[in-house]
């Protein structure tokens, strides 16, 4: 059986994060969904449910769900097959109301760059070639 990965993430409003990460090419997958939830696929084997706070708090009830716009828990970072997949992603996050939150990474083997979804999740997308890092 392969190993699957599934990232819970805080949001506000559901409609309006699938609305979000649709612009930015993701796709859903409707059994693993409902009015408070969904998952969204990243790749085969990598999915992110988007969980409504009061759904999110009842996985962790002895605990406050943190406020995303204040506090960051975790970083996504999601690689792709370019620096230009990168500039085109970081583009559709910022047109659909994401904020980019710090300036380009060029490494020479490794681009990214980084934004703050509706949410305030933090998410990276990077480009990385290990055959020419420096040793």
């Amino acid at each position: 059986m392969k190993k699957q990965l599934y990232v819970n993430l805080p949001i506000q409003d559901l409609k309006r994060s699938k609305d979000f990460f649709s612009k930015l090419g993701f796709t859903f997958n409707e059994q693993f969904s409902d009015d408070s939830s969904t998952a969204m696929i990243v790749d085969e084997g990598i999915i992110f449910m988007l969980l409504e706070i009061e759904k999110f708090q009842s996985f962790i009830p002895h605990k406050t769900v943190a406020d995303t716009a204040k506090y960051c828990g975790t970083i996504n970072a999601i690689q792709v097959a370019s620096k230009d997949e990168v500039n085109a992603v970081i583009k559709k996050a910022v047109d659909a109301g994401a904020d980019e939150y710090k300036e380009a990474q060029d490494y020479g083997f490794m681009y990214g760059r980084s934004i703050e979804d509706l949410d305030g999740n933090c998410w990276e997308f990077f480009w990385m070639d290990p055959s020419q890092m420096p040793s």
